[in-house]
């Protein structure tokens, strides 16, 4: 009778312990899915705000898209108007061509190259010992796209600005950069295939 009760107590305790490990796998699998669900759901949170940016065209038709990853391009020069500080970068292609020795050697940039001048209002730094303007608020990212075929019309050249609203975090397609200069404004620099700034050799 007693080897009978102590066999009963054995399988209870033996049935206890394989409920709490049953319970305990069952944790670990629920908080490695829910940790799981919270990574997808920021990851497709960013993708949805990449996809916020680059699914915008301006007028022309020209994808914002077409100059993904210009954040990483290698910078080409600088410039400086009254309103506007400029960085000018351009992708891979566009920088083959510059150290090729393009446009200075008379030959066209490639169908492919790309260009972007990223530009901020400017200020007057508080905190340099000299007097120097530096960034303040980001305004636009104005870009050209070589395509020969495409822009045919146009010197080979596709113009478009982007305009981006602090306040907002967004960007916007500017629906007057069809009309405002664009093509006109890069005709005295035909002969340097319409690019103004050269590259600065480092």
């Amino acid at each position: 009778m007693s080897q009978r009760v102590t066999n009963s107590v054995a399988q209870e305790q033996q049935e206890q312990r394989a409920t709490t490990t049953r319970t305990a796998g069952f944790t670990i699998v629920a908080t490695a899915v829910a940790a799981l669900a919270v990574l997808v759901a920021a990851a497709l949170f960013a993708q949805g705000q990449d996809n916020d940016k680059y699914s915008l065209k301006s007028p022309s038709g020209i994808a914002f898209s077409d100059f993904r990853g210009y954040e990483d391009w290698a910078v080409v020069s600088s410039a400086r108007t009254d309103e506007v500080l400029k960085v000018i970068v351009a992708n891979p292609a566009m920088i083959k061509a510059y150290k090729a020795g393009i446009p200075g050697n008379e030959h066209p940039f490639p169908d492919g190259s790309m260009i972007v001048k990223l530009q901020w209002k400017p200020k007057k730094s508080t905190e340099a010992p000299f007097v120097v303007d530096v960034p303040d608020v980001f305004k636009q990212a104005f870009v050209m796209e070589k395509d020969s075929k495409r822009f045919s019309k146009s010197g080979g050249w596709g113009y478009a600005v982007f305009n981006y609203e602090a306040a907002s975090d967004k960007f916007s397609a500017d629906a007057k950069s069809l009309s405002d200069c664009g093509y006109a404004c890069y005709t005295p620099v035909k002969a340097k295939d319409y690019i103004f700034h050269p590259y600065q050799k480092r």
